[in-house]
């Protein structure tokens, strides 16, 4: 018994493959699933039936592209450049608010020519953040750890682009990069105790947000009992849960949703969840979290072997894209099923939109990286123990 458990071990572990292959596995059928739901959702929204399905593969090979790039590419030039990328992160939040395109109220686009009508900006900035949150805790990891006030310096910078966000307004967006970093600081040691003030300050902040935005309040009474107004502020969720309704246990069959013909708004996009649930009901929509649970569980295992190797760069660079995938996985989740107000943030490798998609394809790349490089190195052969002959006492 203990045999078949080791070799099962050795089998799952994937420590002699170039990578880990249950990571890459994992985002390959995300992909793969999200170009399938995108196909069928968008069926029917403009005259030429494959033009979402076009796009979506034209972005999908972009970002299979920018994943091996990234990849091949040495953790130590991210870290040597991530002042720059701050730099340009904080730079293109605050252009979009001159420039940007609106949309349903929020400015978060800047239009491009080429096969990226617009790039979304806010999808960008989680690199730069990211990056460079990894570069400072790893070189001052030792002060996080034992000098509790030192927590204000990397907090002070995620007021920045928070607040410019919040100026978009892109309220989804603030949450994510909130989440991302203070799991960052949490990770590197940073006191729980000042976390969990800052983290009731941020939620008292939000509520206050909530309160003095009118369509945020309307967005919160309408989640709490969406169908009181199902036919303006409650449309959206009550659309959504009647797709999950539809769906059952096996769901209504690939390419079958009714719920996709014009009645849930942003169906191949934030609502895709909903379609997925109804066309492959909750064995498919279980699947689906089992897969993202796999993406992220391998994710915060190479973070963990890389800070336990002494990488801290790598480390704390695989758990801040780890919160993000996470957060942004669950909002988008518990929004289409009703657990949370509604809010615009897409379902990485699974929603339609090239920036999302290309973006998440980078962190594909730079999550696999901290663990390529160490199997890259030459392993050393075991010296064979030679007994040393004690000398004879005359």
């Amino acid at each position: 018994m203990t045999l078949w458990l080791k070799r099962w071990q050795t089998t799952l572990s994937a420590r002699d493959l170039p990578c880990d292959i249950w990571l890459l596995m994992a985002a390959m059928a995300l992909a793969a699933l999200g170009w399938v739901m995108v196909s069928s959702a968008s069926i029917g929204l403009l005259d030429s039936s494959f033009y979402y399905v076009r796009q979506h593969g034209i972005f999908l090979f972009l970002a299979i592209l920018a994943t091996l790039a990234v990849v091949s590419l040495p953790l130590e030039a991210w870290r040597q450049n991530a002042g720059l990328l701050m730099l340009a992160t904080l730079f293109l939040l605050g252009l979009v608010l001159f420039i940007g395109q609106e949309i349903n109220g929020s400015k978060r686009w800047i239009a491009l020519p080429g096969p990226f009508p617009s790039i979304q900006v806010s999808e960008f900035g989680k690199l730069g953040l990211v990056l460079y949150m990894a570069a400072f805790m790893s070189r001052f990891t030792y002060e996080l750890r034992r000098r509790a006030l030192s927590v204000w310096r990397p907090l002070v910078v995620l007021a920045l682009p928070v607040g410019l966000l919040l100026a978009a307004p892109d309220f989804g967006g603030a949450v994510v990069y909130s989440i991302a970093v203070i799991g960052m600081l949490v990770m590197a040691g940073a006191s729980m105790f000042l976390l969990l003030l800052i983290g009731l300050l941020l939620g008292g902040g939000a509520v206050l947000l909530v309160v003095i935005e009118p369509y945020r309040l309307a967005r919160w009474t309408s989640f709490l009992d969406p169908w009181a107004d199902q036919f303006a502020t409650g449309y959206q969720l009550t659309q959504a849960l009647i797709a999950f309704g539809r769906g059952h246990v096996t769901g209504t069959g690939l390419g079958n949703s009714v719920q996709k013909l014009h009645y849930l708004p942003e169906a191949h996009t934030d609502f895709i969840f909903a379609v997925l649930a109804e066309e492959l009901g909750m064995i498919g929509a279980i699947s689906l979290v089992l897969l993202f649970t796999l993406l992220i569980i391998r994710a915060l295992l190479i973070a963990r072997r890389a800070e336990i190797a002494g990488h801290l760069f790598g480390a704390y660079v695989s758990y801040g894209l780890s919160f993000i995938i996470a957060a942004q996985a669950f909002i988008n989740m518990a929004v289409s099923s009703g657990l949370l107000p509604t809010k615009g943030l897409t379902l990485p490798l699974i929603s339609y939109g090239g920036s999302s998609l290309l973006v998440t394809g980078i962190m594909v790349g730079l999550l696999l990286r901290p663990d390529v490089e160490p199997r890259r190195q030459p392993r050393r052969k075991p010296t064979p123990y030679k007994a040393r002959r004690e000398p004879r006492l005359s």
